[in-house]
């Protein structure tokens, strides 16, 4: 099995074709969508165990979009990604739950670590994330009631505790029908960093993209669906090993 150097499903699917010498991977399919000449989407379904198997990724919905510029983007092309990102996610969560459904926002990583502090810049104050803000902020205001979605968790290494355990015990009492995950992931190549997003419904495993594996965060913990949001903040090189 390959050990994929990338969070990124879009960039372990072209690793394993070219890997392999293959067309098309059975389990997976896959389109890609150009909004215009800076902004592409590609999305990545993976639909069998042989797909899991291929990427090493679990079945569900992966869509990447990719903005080129975007740390020098105008304020048109700036709003055309947050179209392009809002469009995607309603997409996601529509096929999750209803339109009342209640939605808890979730920030994750290491404040201590740059590449891993995402989460805590995910708020109006930094012009990088205002994206997540304003589309976040806007979707649950949408759907639940009292306006409140959001809230950032503390890492094992700072807590002592398994962050599921933390977001269950929320879940076990506000009882939203649907969370979203915002956290970092490592991409192979450099260009993606701050200028790629990534959303999946298939839950994340914290401290996979630096080998300290923790529980997962996903339905199956949790029993309800979690969409992940994430930007890559750090790049490794290579491609694969075995």
């Amino acid at each position: 099995m390959f050990n994929f150097r990338t969070d990124l499903a879009s960039e372990r699917k072209e690793i394993y074709q070219k890997a392999n010498n293959l067309e098309e991977i059975d389990g997976i399919e896959t389109n890609q969508e150009e909004i215009d000449e800076n902004i592409k989407v590609e999305r990545v379904k993976i639909t069998n165990e042989n797909g899991e198997k291929a990427i090493g990724k679990p079945k569900g919905n992966y869509i990447t979009i990719d903005i080129k510029k975007l740390k020098i983007a105008q304020e048109e092309e700036i709003n055309k990604s947050q179209e392009t990102l809002s469009k995607e996610l309603k997409k996601i969560i529509d096929e999750h739950v209803d339109s009342q459904g209640e939605i808890l926002v979730v920030g994750l990583g290491n404040i201590y670590v740059t590449p891993d502090a995402l989460r805590t810049k995910s708020d109006k104050r930094n012009r990088s994330n205002k994206t997540h803000y304003e589309i976040l902020t806007t979707i649950c205001r949408k759907r639940n009631k009292n306006g409140k979605c959001y809230f950032t968790s503390e890492f094992y290494g700072t807590t002592g505790i398994e962050t599921v355990e933390i977001i269950k015990g929320i879940v076990d009492n506000i009882h939203p029908k649907l969370i979203i995950v915002i956290d970092a992931l490592a991409s192979r190549s450099i260009e993606r960093i701050s200028s790629t997003i990534q959303l999946s419904d298939t839950g994340i495993v914290p401290g996979a993209g630096v080998g300290n594996t923790r529980s997962e965060i996903s339905q199956n913990t949790l029993g309800i669906p979690v969409i992940a949001l994430r930007n890559p903040n750090s790049c490794r090189n290579g491609s694969i090993s075995k």
